[in-house]
């Protein structure tokens, strides 16, 4: 009788045989199929691709994608018309300070209402209203050439937008010239460093605006020391008249107020102040 052991051991050695010859085999398919491989890529060189003509340009004047910025009729387009409209109005305020009558009547109307001792009444609304109203009846000649000669060519596709800022600046700097002092404009001219100009209308803007607001600021603090001066007459004359009396403890703009207002009603104050500031700008 075998023993099992020894079985044992024979089926071992059978599985062994069996796992090596099956690896041999997997080795030799694979050294086979490598080969062959091998064998397609030695292959000779293809032959080179002939490189093909470069294409003709296109003719210009067929039909294809172009962006303008004109209309019809060479107009300026709708949007950017619009985009001008935007722009100017995000400067008017600025403009309006600057290159208009604005500034003098406003400072003048403040300076009226303290020499009459009334610091709320009017109210800056009030006054800032009625100074716009003025400077728009102020600037309507010169807005309504700049209009003519610049604003309508342009929307009419006339002159290009360049074109048209050179021609609107003409009247705006005849204006202000003509409300400019040539010490303004030299005191402008020497803190630029700049020579001075030949003559006065060849200032550039950036010097001419500053020196047009600072003749502006005098112009009004001078009108407004003129108003000052009968108001404070009326002030002394109460003031004396309460010492003399004894009633040094009464303040003398309570009493000299309501005199104040009768006598700017009964002159016509604002008239008169209103005429002034029209008339000091007739003839530009």
């Amino acid at each position: 009788m075998i023993p099992a052991r020894s079985t044992r051991g024979v089926w071992i050695r059978r599985a062994v045989l069996l796992l090596l010859a099956v690896l041999a085999a997997a080795v030799l398919l694979l050294a086979l199929t490598s080969t062959g491989a091998h064998a397609d890529t030695t292959e000779g060189p293809t032959d080179p691709v002939v490189p093909t003509d470069p294409a003709a340009p296109s003719d210009p004047a067929a039909p294809g994608v172009s962006v303008s910025i004109n209309g019809p009729n060479d107009a300026p387009n709708n949007a950017i018309v619009t985009l001008l409209a935007v722009t100017a109005l995000a400067v008017a305020p600025s403009l309006l300070l600057m290159v208009t009558s604005f500034t003098k009547i406003f400072v003048v109307l403040a300076l009226t209402r303290n020499a009459l001792g009334l610091t709320t009444v009017p109210p800056n609304q009030v006054l800032a209203g009625l100074a716009l109203f003025l400077s728009i009846f102020i600037m309507g000649p010169v807005l309504g050439t700049i209009n003519d000669v610049a604003l309508q060519p342009f929307l009419a596709g006339e002159v290009p937008l360049s074109a048209a800022v050179e021609l609107g600046s003409g009247p705006l700097r005849e204006f202000l010239l003509a409300h400019t002092r040539e010490e303004d404009i030299a005191l402008m001219t020497r803190a630029a460093g700049l020579e001075n100009p030949a003559e006065a209308a060849l200032t550039p803007m950036s010097t001419l605006v500053p020196a047009f607001m600072i003749s502006e600021l005098r112009a009004a603090f001078v009108i407004g020391f003129v108003i000052f001066i009968p108001f404070l007459i009326i002030d002394l004359v109460t003031s004396a008249a309460l010492m003399s009396m004894g009633m040094m403890m009464l303040p003398p703009v309570m009493v000299s107020l309501p005199f104040k207002i009768l006598l700017f009603v009964l002159v016509d104050g604002w008239g008169l102040i209103i005429t002034a500031l029209v008339t000091s700008y007739q003839g530009t």
